[in-house]
């Protein structure tokens, strides 16, 4: 079956896409995202809601904490003479619970996830929590 296309070949002039239709992205009318504030606007009404704007917010620098982290995993590594580590002395301030220990440490450590307590105590090795809280709630003023 003959297309539609060439049905018009040879016919007219525009072969059956109007005046304007082959020039450039006429027919699309435009390229990629052009017209969402005029004859696409209800494209992005439906399709793209988030489309302009801000959403979310940061918080200020000042007030994020970023701890110098260490895993149960790597306190094996860490210990140089006997079974006791300052984890502060080595600059890390907290400890994570990822990983295993099969050995008796005592660490000393200024913050510590309570999965990290649990199998540091379980290996038989005790969390001694120095400066700040377990559990990382807000003080009240």
């Amino acid at each position: 079956m003959v297309s539609r296309t060439n049905k018009f070949r040879g016919r007219s002039r525009y072969h059956g896409r109007g005046k304007k239709a082959g020039r450039g992205a006429g027919m699309r009318g435009g390229r990629g995202n052009a017209g969402l504030n005029k004859h696409r606007v209800m494209t992005r009404i439906k399709y793209m809601p988030r489309h302009w704007g801000m959403y979310g917010f940061n918080r200020d620098p000042s007030l994020r904490i970023r701890h110098i982290t260490c895993n149960v995993s790597e306190l094996a590594n860490l210990v140089v003479d006997g079974d006791k580590i300052n984890l502060s002395e080595h600059n890390i301030d907290k400890l994570l619970g990822s990983g295993q220990i099969k050995s008796a440490i005592h660490v000393t450590v200024s913050h510590a996830s309570a999965n990290a307590v649990k199998k540091v105590e379980a290996a038989g090795g005790s969390v001694t929590v120095a400066d700040g809280e377990e559990s990382g709630e807000w003080e009240e003023e």
